[in-house]
């Protein structure tokens, strides 16, 4: 608590600061609008915790990808899914490394990119130079996105270009990308095409059969919007992305202590993702107060690891919408469906979501009122050459949500969600292993509950000229929260449990030249009640879950074109990611990373030049004793330049 109360105090002096500075709002830090849940607002009148990074904030961080992104300069957390660098872990609030990213649904221009099974979402086919800008609601958004929103939600927009834009950049460990995208906005359309590549030869030593962890992606886009006539919108786009990765296995604490690029005596595992996106919508404007929104995809994806392993994905969706708006009432209704198979070479498991939503938010003079609900059922069926399984849950989600504004640069909001996450297929399925850790079947596991979460925020934001501050409380009490038991090698239930903690953003403009920027949470992640575990489990610490989070970041400009940039992230340890019982002899190091860049301006062509990990530490994912994935563990560095046109 004595480390809250000083980012608090901290914050305090940034404010007090700024007291007698110019009035002149610096446009970085005025209120934007964010609709990630589906009714728009300014995020400073939002009736929820609310996080936004924008275009101009990608741009100047020098990120590589999303995942980089997101890792550097958010308060989610991200780590490479056991070594895989293209489906990273993400988490947030506290649900752990292991299951987080089951509790964030993470959309793009209404698209989930949730998956129906474990595998995480696959933030390597959105491509970073198209985005516009990323929202990150947190402990809400479970009515606007229903089943595994109980953490929150990203919300990724894409943007409109006009023009183009060419990116190419080099670097160590043989890594290269090249993008170029191109936008053309007349009154009757818009077309945006963009194609990405990124390769890298890898980090650690060849393994005993001479691969490499080296990766390669390729992803394209295309989208199309028709204005055929006033108040009619139609929409089309295709997306497509080709990866390949190899990733390398566990290490000992001894061998990741001495080297941590070492094989350790193993062969790596090789994996290719392809993915293929196909969306179509329209939105009509039937009038001042009236408008109808339609959007469907189909999302078609193949994995394939070096073992012959093949699962293809089926994913259709639909999302129809209501929007009706009288005087100072917003009301939005509508249904969302999802039909998502997986077949395999020895079965066929689908996942079928349907729901029905409400939402509405109420303006009365500086008041905002918020209220939503949700209804939902998820249908299962698994089959095979001898086996027919069912089941199904109807679950429910509401909000309600308050904004009061007590000043021209301070507002207070209040928020009380429940949401829910309905089991994912993989969760039927026992894993077997042999005494020595390797894969020997699978059983079935049987039919588990849904989990439920009950969320209240508390927070505030105040904006000065100079000065953007957010700050927020959370609770959440949860029964039946999903996870996977190492003991049993089952998957099951924690039959009570509740998360807490702390919350803060300040971005501080002390000077024209100094820009300073903090985000930093405090998480708390108690097991309550576990009976599956007989007990072992009651009253420990949830696995996997940093009690401090913390990025800060400096931007100097040098000079009329040229900027520094540092930025520090650091997590504190962590219990190991199976230690449910908290009784491992290893826990997670703290990971800690410091990163700088300079960047230079040349008219619409610039510069950079970053190194990340300057100081060499060496990070990990500890996921039992001795059982070490080696994680941003070495310096990097990287050059480009970014041309527009």
């Amino acid at each position: 608590m004595k480390k809250i109360s000083l980012l608090l105090s901290l914050s305090s002096i940034f404010i007090a600061a700024t007291a007698h500075s110019a009035s002149t709002e610096n446009s970085e830090l005025a209120p934007v609008v964010v609709t990630g849940n589906r009714i728009a607002q300014p995020d400073m009148l939002a009736t929820y915790a609310a996080e936004i990074h924008h275009a101009d904030d990608i741009t100047r961080s020098g990120a590589i990808d999303l995942y980089d992104y997101l890792n550097r300069y958010s308060s989610v957390t991200v780590l490479p899914s056991y070594g895989n660098p293209f489906a990273q872990l993400l988490d947030m609030r506290g649900y752990g490394v292991g299951s987080g990213h089951q509790n964030i649904v993470v959309t793009v221009n209404g698209r989930r990119l949730n998956n129906v099974d474990t595998v995480p979402q696959l933030l390597s086919s959105v491509p970073l130079l198209s985005i516009e800008r990323i929202e990150i609601i947190k402990g809400s958004g479970s009515v606007a996105q229903g089943d595994g929103a109980m953490a929150g939600i990203i919300n990724i927009v894409t943007k409109d270009q006009t023009g183009g834009a060419l990116n190419i950049a080099a670097g160590s460990h043989g890594y290269s990308s090249t993008s170029v995208s191109a936008g053309i906005t007349e009154e009757q359309f818009t077309l945006q095409l963009l194609a990405e590549n990124g390769r890298s030869d890898g980090f650690r030593d060849q393994d005993i059969t001479g691969e490499k962890d080296d990766s390669d992606s390729n992803n394209v886009a295309a989208d199309l919007k028709l204005f055929p006539m006033s108040g009619v919108e139609i929409r089309a786009g295709k997306e497509r992305s080709w990866l390949d990765t190899t990733y390398g296995d566990t290490l000992t604490l001894p061998q990741f202590n001495n080297n941590p690029e070492q094989n350790a005596g193993k062969t790596y595992t090789g994996q290719t993702f392809t993915v293929d996106v196909s969306r179509v919508g329209t939105s009509l404007q039937i009038n001042d107060n009236l408008r109808l929104n339609a959007d469907y995809f189909i999302e078609k994806k193949d994995s394939e690891y070096s073992s012959g392993w093949l699962s293809e994905y089926d994913y259709r969706s639909g999302d129809y919408s209501i929007a009706w708006q009288q005087n100072n009432l917003q009301v939005l209704t509508g249904v969302q469906l999802f039909d998502g198979e997986r077949s395999s070479a020895t079965d066929t498991t689908t996942k079928e979501n349907s729901a029905a939503y409400i939402q509405a938010e109420y303006r009365l003079q500086d008041t905002r009122i918020s209220a939503g609900w949700r209804r939902e059922k998820a249908d299962y069926q698994y089959r095979s050459s001898v086996t027919l399984l069912q089941d199904n849950h109807y679950l429910t989600a509401w909000d309600l949500g308050i904004n009061q504004k007590i000043s021209a640069q301070l507002t207070v909001f209040a928020n009380l969600n429940q949401g829910f996450q309905a089991p994912d297929i993989d969760r039927f399925f026992t894993q077997l292993y042999d005494s020595s850790w390797n894969f020997i079947g699978t059983g079935f596991n049987g039919f588990i509950k849904p989990a439920e979460s009950r969320t209240v925020n508390l927070g505030l934001n105040h904006l000065h000229s100079r000065n953007k501050l957010k700050a927020v409380i959370f609770y959440t009490d949860l029964t039946d929260e999903i996870y996977y038991n190492p003991q049993t090698f089952s998957n099951t239930n924690i039959d009570e449990s509740h998360k807490y903690g702390a919350e803060l953003q300040n971005q501080y403009q002390a000077s024209e030249q100094l820009a300073v920027r903090l985000n930093y949470s405090w998480t708390r992640a108690i097991i309550d009640r576990e009976d599956s575990g007989t007990g072992a489990f009651n009253g420990k610490d949830l696995p996997g879950v940093s009690e401090h989070s913390a990025t800060l970041g400096v931007n100097y400009q040098a000079s009329e074109r040229g900027s520094f940039s540092i930025n520090q992230i650091w997590r504190s340890k962590a219990l190991a990611a199976e230690d449910f019982a908290n009784n491992f002899k290893q826990k997670q190091k703290a990971f800690n990373s410091t990163d700088i860049s300079y960047q230079h301006q040349f008219g619409k062509l610039s510069a950079y030049v970053q190194v990340q990990n300057l100081f060499d530490q060496s990070n990990g994912l500890w996921i039992r004793d001795d059982a070490i994935y080696p994680v941003n563990f070495t310096r990097t560095w990287y050059a480009g330049i970014r041309a527009e046109f």
